[in-house]
């Protein structure tokens, strides 16, 4: 008995292992998990004794996970992956269906959340909680039912479901344009250019694609969908925006397509769900229903 007890250690003693060797320091696990860094070198220390094993190389003031510990390091993130998970879920049971949805800033803006009173209207038993990230998600260390991406679906363990392409056309505000009739790429080539930092190489592709050899000056470079369509509204350039994003400022005539030539791309927005979640019945009904919103995308 005293064995079995000694290789099944407290969750406290591997959260804070964990993410030490996740972080590679004591300081920043601390950080994470809100306790001290006195708190977190206790807490694997203890950890270290009832194993019998050394799990970190202590460096000055730096930790390196031994060759034992690397190993233990990745089946303990697995195994609390696999506790959280079953926390949820049965938090879920007890307190109604939760949805936990990592969703892009723009896109759950513009097209997403004008049409969610619906799913809401068709599920009111579940429960959904909004996350807005621009940076990659991790479905390991964040508890994460599903997520919206753009790219293409190449997460292992998990599912990806196409929802739709985009269709990315240059646009300017007419106070930029005035009277002048943009008729080719090279026109569009001499006028400053607005650039989206998560498509760094959009304007290229676009101009590559046009056979125009793209401007060797980069222009202005903006974080969010929604900062480059109010500066191309501003007049401070010509960007490359999706359609179905900008339909508002289209229609109010803030903006206007300069040239009617989409870029090709081959990425699209897809539903992004960790196969462990795949058949949870809050998913199921969101993927069905972003579906069904999805054929009617104009």
């Amino acid at each position: 008995m005293l064995g079995q007890r000694r290789l099944i250690p407290s969750t406290s003693m591997l959260m804070a292992f964990e993410a030490s060797a996740r972080n590679g320091s004591f300081t920043l696990a601390a950080q994470e998990l809100n306790l001290t860094q006195g708190a977190i070198s206790r807490q694997v220390n203890a950890l270290e004794e009832q194993l019998g094993i050394k799990l970190f190389k202590r460096i000055k003031k730096s930790i390196i996970l031994t060759d034992v510990g690397e190993k233990y390091a990745t089946e303990i993130a697995g195994a609390l992956r696999l506790i959280r998970n079953a926390s949820l879920n049965a938090v879920s049971d007890t307190q109604g269906q939760t949805l936990n949805f990592a969703i892009l800033p723009t896109f759950g803006m513009r097209w997403l959340m004008p049409r969610f009173p619906d799913f809401l209207a068709k599920n009111p038993q579940i429960t959904v909680n909004f996350t807005s990230k621009l940076s990659p998600f991790d479905f390991a260390n964040e508890e994460l039912h599903c997520a919206i991406h753009f790219g293409h679906p190449n997460w292992p363990g998990t599912e990806g479901t196409f929802l739709m392409s985009e269709e990315a056309v240059p646009v300017a505000a007419p106070s930029l344009i005035g009277d002048h009739m943009i008729r080719s790429a090279e026109e569009i080539a001499r006028i400053p250019l607005l650039h989206l930092e998560t498509r760094p190489n959009a304007w290229a592709d676009w101009f590559k694609q046009n056979y125009i050899t793209p401007p060797n000056s980069r222009g202005m470079i903006l974080e969010q969908f929604s900062m480059v369509t109010q500066a191309a509204v501003a007049g401070l350039g010509v960007a490359i925006l999706p359609h179905f994003l900008i339909k508002t400022e289209l229609e109010r005539g803030e903006l206007e397509i300069l040239m009617n030539v989409p870029l090709v791309n081959s990425a699209g927005y897809y539903l992004i769900t960790p196969s462990s979640h795949s058949g949870y019945a809050p998913v199921v009904a969101l993927r069905k229903w972003l579906l069904e919103q999805a054929e009617n995308v104009s």
